[in-house]
């Protein structure tokens, strides 16, 4: 007898996840943004999303004016549901971090609502940067 799965366990357990990437390059992660433990901004992403999303670390997103900068792509199940990349600049508060793992793990783009005070990190970046990206971080 076969049991069946609840589709957001079936959903977790095989598709492609959210993907957050976590602009390193120019200004992001550098000393030019003071007061901010870089490293452990990326290991606590890692470490709490590790079972639910991919994180990695990329070179400048060219978006400078907004380090730091993190990319929540949707998962495939969130894109198909009407989820887009969403950019969060000035990400520099540990609090930040909680409230965009608690969102990734509720789904991310398309599946869960953000926090509302990720409303404050938002931007859009210019068309330029969007076409420039590979792999699809760029907003539609």
């Amino acid at each position: 007898m076969s049991r069946r799965v609840p589709r957001r366990a079936a959903a977790s357990a095989g598709a492609p996840a959210c993907t957050v990437s976590v602009c390193r390059g120019c200004c992001c992660g550098t000393p030019k943004i003071p007061g901010v433990d870089h490293a452990g901004q990326l290991a606590r992403l890692k470490q709490a999303l590790a079972a639910v999303s991919r994180v990695r670390a990329t070179e400048c997103l060219d978006a400078c004016e907004h380090g730091n900068v993190i990319v929540v792509q949707p998962s495939s199940e969130g894109r198909a549901a009407g989820g887009r990349p969403v950019w969060l600049g000035l990400v520099n508060d540990p609090d930040a971090i909680e409230d965009i793992t608690a969102w990734v793990r509720a789904g991310g783009p398309g599946l869960a609502e953000p926090p509302g005070v990720l409303d404050l990190y938002v931007f859009t970046p210019s068309r330029r940067v969007r076409e420039a990206l590979p792999g699809g971080a760029g907003a539609e």
